[in-house]
């Protein structure tokens, strides 16, 4: 065959773009189908079923785990996530300040509780507070302490987000405001702090869906059986009656709150997204 006859034959062509991706998409779902065959296969369901799904255990936790358990989880995450936002806001504040004491005293805070864990906190605040001020009660007892504690946490990293959200704010509003007369202040607090807020909604929701699993580091305060949350109400339970049930009880009832808060999270950075488009 001479060299003209083999240039004019038509040359393979492989495989397009588009057909690589759907192989390798094809592939990947084969691979998550295989794997959860394998899981099904593998897995002792009916001893799972004894161990985490009685039905009448899973009864006698009602209405105490709603009533009891999932009210005080609220509470404490409210209380936290309140001293959280005021505590962050002024944070942010001598962080964003001009003075030079308030920005380093601002950055010293926000490292350590933000480099601290959580725990470490509760237990400050549950020992060392009380040995260092003998005889000082926080106000609210355990409530008050658990709710201190995760503002205290909720603080450094609402600071973070509160910066963040007034250095977003154009430069234009606020020398707006200054040239209709309100002072640096009323500018700040008036102006530019609402509309911060818009800015950083998201990921202080964000930041309440946190508050609201760390709350379970309440029990290291030693609660009472009138102030349990809902993971030491769970593993009270499940040690009176030697079964796991209770503790996925107790997790439902967290994702009945964090499910919906995530969804709400997705649905304010879709909008948000939208509005700078």
């Amino acid at each position: 065959m001479s060299g003209t006859d083999t240039a004019l034959q038509p040359k393979k062509k492989g495989l397009t773009r588009r057909q690589r991706r759907s192989l390798s998409r094809g592939a990947q779902y084969a691979v998550f189908v295989a794997a959860v065959i394998a899981f099904a296969v593998a897995a002792d369901w009916g001893r799972l079923k004894n161990q985490f799904a009685q039905a009448d255990i899973a009864r006698q936790m009602f209405p105490e785990v709603i009533t009891l358990a999932l009210k005080n989880t609220v509470l404490y995450t409210v209380t936290g996530f309140a001293i959280g936002v005021a505590l962050g806001v002024m944070i942010a504040l001598m962080r964003l300040s001009s003075v030079g004491p308030y920005r380093w005293l601002a950055g010293i805070y926000i490292e350590i509780f933000r480099g601290l864990p959580a725990l470490l906190i509760f237990i400050f605040i549950g020992v060392a507070v009380p040995l260092a001020f003998p005889g000082t009660e926080i106000v609210g007892g355990t409530y008050g302490k658990g709710g201190l504690a995760l503002g205290l946490v909720a603080a450094a990293y609402i600071a973070e987000t509160v910066r963040a959200g007034i250095q977003a704010v154009p430069r234009g509003q606020m020398e707006a405001a200054r040239s209709l007369g309100f002072s640096p202040a009323r500018a700040m607090i008036s102006i530019i702090i609402p509309q911060a807020f818009r800015i950083i909604l998201p990921p202080l929701t964000n930041e309440f869906v946190i508050l609201f699993k760390d709350s379970s580091l309440v029990l290291f305060l030693g609660v009472t059986l009138e102030e349990r949350e809902l993971s030491k109400f769970g593993r009270d339970l499940a040690s009176t009656t030697a079964n796991s049930t209770p503790i996925l009880v107790a997790g439902l009832c967290y994702l009945l709150v964090t499910i919906p808060l995530g969804f709400v999270v997705r649905r304010m950075e879709a909008k948000a997204q939208e509005a700078v488009k």
